[in-house]
């Protein structure tokens, strides 16, 4: 991509998102386009053709998808489906018709079987059952990454799919309902701590092991994929690294200076035992991860403090 490439970028205020934002304008990008879900519904297939017939962009991110943690994708699996479904079909489609140079999906982990051997390889996709609670999700995500090889193979596009691991970091979800496990947990310590509370509770028994990656490294990775990578398969984004649930509580609990008790639920589902990409691919595209985990969640809290905490 040239600087003053016309880029549009999906889903410019989310985690993923906002964080491509920061990247392309630290890195001299002039031509962003963004529109808010009010100004333009990506869902609607009319509204998407409609913009893209008008504002033909050379380079697409598609960072937009509606997301969660176990409950809220247990809770709503038909919303999940639908929405996120609809939002690839329509800006890949569209892509397509009007002539996109190249298009980078963000897909998720959670593509992957259950039980699939670790650490995880991109050829492990559709060899075994899913995580039931994220199933929905899951294959819609699975249907856009398909969708842009679909598209490469019949039309010669350029459409290359990325499956980042947990993410965190600033403009993350701290809500408890609907958050993932790390943000959740670091908003628990935080008001524990403000209100001198004993003991906090985990969900699960901590048993399982989790790669978390800070948003502004896949951010950078993004990038580089999209002027360094053309292949058909998706690529894994992860740091290679992985630890326990408790473990992770515990760096928490350093992060925050939270001096009480931590509890874990085991009423609550632990999810997939493991989950560890294998970044072999990644690599060997000459990218590495550049935020180690304390550091990142040192970063995390603070912006957490200044624009959620109290």
């Amino acid at each position: 991509m040239n600087k003053d490439s016309k880029i549009y970028l999906a889903g410019h205020t989310g985690l993923v998102g906002s964080a491509i934002y920061r990247k392309l304008k630290k890195e001299g990008y002039t031509n962003i386009i963004t529109r808010t879900h009010k100004e333009l519904d990506l869902a609607n297939q009319q509204q998407t053709q409609e913009f893209f017939k008008k504002e033909r962009p050379e380079y697409v991110f598609l960072a937009a998808a509606k997301v969660g943690g176990i409950k809220a994708n247990d809770t709503y699996p038909a919303d999940f489906a639908y929405i996120n479904i609809m939002i690839e079909s329509n800006v890949i489609k569209a892509s397509y018709d009007y002539g996109v140079k190249k298009l980078l999906f963000l897909g998720s982990s959670c593509i992957y079987p259950k039980l699939c051997p670790q650490p995880i390889k991109e050829e492990y996709l559709l060899t075994g059952p899913l995580e039931p609670t994220n199933e929905a999700y899951a294959i819609a995500k699975i249907a856009g990454l398909k969708m842009c090889q679909y598209f490469n193979k019949q039309y010669g596009t350029n459409f290359i799919s990325v499956m980042p691991t947990n993410l965190y970091g600033p403009n993350d979800n701290f809500d408890l309902e609907t958050s993932h496990a790390l943000a959740a947990i670091l908003r628990k310590f935080h008001e524990a701590k403000i209100n001198n509370k004993p003991h906090i509770e985990v969900w699960g028994t901590g048993n399982p092991r989790r790669e978390f990656l800070h948003v502004d490294d896949l951010a950078d990775a993004v990038l580089h994929l999209m002027n360094n990578y053309d292949g058909n398969e998706p690529i894994n984004i992860g740091t290679g690294e992985d630890l326990t649930i408790k473990e992770l509580a515990q760096l928490i609990k350093e992060v925050v200076g939270y001096e009480g008790e931590i509890r874990f639920d085991t009423t609550k589902p632990d999810g997939t035992p493991r989950k560890l990409l294998d970044v072999t691919r990644l690599h060997s595209t000459g990218w590495r991860h550049k935020i180690e985990l304390k550091e990142g969640l040192e970063l995390t809290y603070q912006w957490f403090k200044e624009n959620w905490g109290s």
